[in-house]
């Protein structure tokens, strides 16, 4: 985990580097408290892909949970009716 205070925001180059170096967040303090997140923008698209993940299988979860589930054999019938597989 890399921290960095609030005035070295000003020395963008050396922020890059942090998150590049990083792999993952910057976190900047101001005053000794936390203010801001700086990441890369991979490790972004990263983050929030899993966290879209996470949210899939949660409502899949849901869903065994209601029992709003159907079994294989009758989704591989309906979509053979369907689209004549």
């Amino acid at each position: 985990m890399t921290i960095i205070p609030m005035r070295d925001l000003k020395d963008t180059v050396a922020v890059e580097k942090h998150c590049q170096e990083a792999g993952g967040p910057v976190f900047v303090t101001k005053n000794g408290y936390g203010r801001l997140v700086v990441m890369d923008i991979e490790y972004y698209e990263k983050t929030l892909g899993k966290l879209y993940e996470a949210q899939l299988v949660n409502d899949g979860l849901k869903d065994i949970e209601q029992n709003n589930i159907t079994d294989g054999a009758t989704v591989k019938a309906r979509l053979s009716a369907k689209y004549g597989l």
